[in-house]
């Protein structure tokens, strides 16, 4: 089904999965995915969130619906993170992180989020981006998702249903 046929102009997909990158290599790695991933979606008019907390990753990623279907399976095969579990996909209306490249959303309330920039000179924080109402509620669920809690839990014990099977791990994009 693509995006006119449901009446919904974008797609929207969120998964959780488990970080399979080693501590001492993982600020490296992260930072040389964000700057292929953010130059790849900006190229397929993909925008989302990425959440990391401890070794779990949350990652929310929105646009036309065949792009980020064909992302979302790269994703579950990647051998970088494993325990891949959708949680929550379909059609909307608008995107919620369209004016977002990427960002690091922190895991805990009393930290603050990190939107970057991803530039020549690597990827920095851009302090002029803030967000609001809509994307601070979404915020707010990707990391009650991380923590096994909220909205996103519900789905995501569905889809862990024993008779059910999970895909293998994926790479990182924003």
């Amino acid at each position: 089904m693509n995006n006119e046929a449901s009446g919904h102009p974008y797609f929207r997909l969120t998964y959780r999965s488990r970080d399979l990158i080693p501590a001492p290599d993982r600020k490296e790695v992260l930072g040389e995915l964000f700057s292929e991933a953010r130059s790849r979606n900006k190229q397929q008019q993909i925008s989302g969130a990425l959440l990391i907390s401890d070794d779990c990753f949350v990652q929310t990623i929105e646009g036309e619906q065949a792009a980020v279907q064909a992302l979302y399976e790269r994703i579950r095969n990647d051998l970088r993170h494993d325990s891949v579990v959708l949680l929550a996909a379909g059609p909307v209306d608008e995107l919620v992180f369209s004016r977002w490249s990427m960002a690091r959303v922190a895991d805990d309330l009393d930290e603050p989020d990190t939107f970057l920039l991803a530039g020549k000179d690597g990827i920095s924080p851009a302090a002029s981006l803030r967000p609001n109402t809509q994307q601070e509620a979404f915020l707010d669920a990707m990391r009650a998702a991380a923590r096994g809690e909220g909205e996103f839990a519900v789905a995501a014990a569905a889809a862990e249903a024993p008779d059910r099977p999970v895909g293998r791990g994926g790479a990182l994009a924003m």
